[in-house]
């Protein structure tokens, strides 16, 4: 686990988006994270769903230094264990929107607010539609909410 890289990142203005299916498992990732990070700190929250492009006026009207976009990503590790991600890796996870490319989209973002970009991926267990998610990333956002509000807090 990375938790002292993620403390490192946690500066400034911060706006947290999730990104996931809530209904495919362990792809709920981002949502569920927000939702946690909603009732424990006063950062910026945002639930983008499957269409994070649609909340880029919201995080440009946000003003944020930092923007952390929380999703499952294939990366190899175990289930449940998670990187951080700077702006160069995050197009090699499987990022997608609908309407712009991962690039454009991050591109965008950080030409109207100067903000630095990284990527909270946790490796997930299982995406399949109709699947709860796994006790592993389960875990992984328990662990993150306090490293989050430790951070944020510090």
């Amino acid at each position: 686990m990375k938790s002292h890289l993620l403390s490192n990142i946690l500066k400034g203005k911060i706006v947290f988006l999730g990104v996931g299916n809530i209904l495919r498992a362990d792809d709920a990732f981002g949502p569920e994270l927000i939702a946690r990070l909603r009732e424990n700190t006063e950062a910026v929250c945002i639930d983008a769903g499957t269409t994070p492009e649609n909340y880029a006026s919201k995080i440009i009207k946000e003003k944020p230094d930092t923007v952390i976009i929380a999703d499952a990503a294939h990366l190899g590790l175990k289930p449940g264990d998670y990187d951080i991600l700077n702006r160069n890796d995050i197009s090699k996870t499987g990022l997608t929107t609908h309407d712009l490319s991962p690039e454009m989209f991050i591109g965008f973002i950080e030409e109207q607010t100067k903000a630095d970009i990284y990527m909270l991926a946790v490796q997930p267990e299982n995406v399949s539609f109709g699947e709860g998610m796994s006790s592993a990333v389960r875990e992984a956002i328990e662990d993150l909410v306090e490293v989050i509000k430790e951070g944020i807090n510090a």
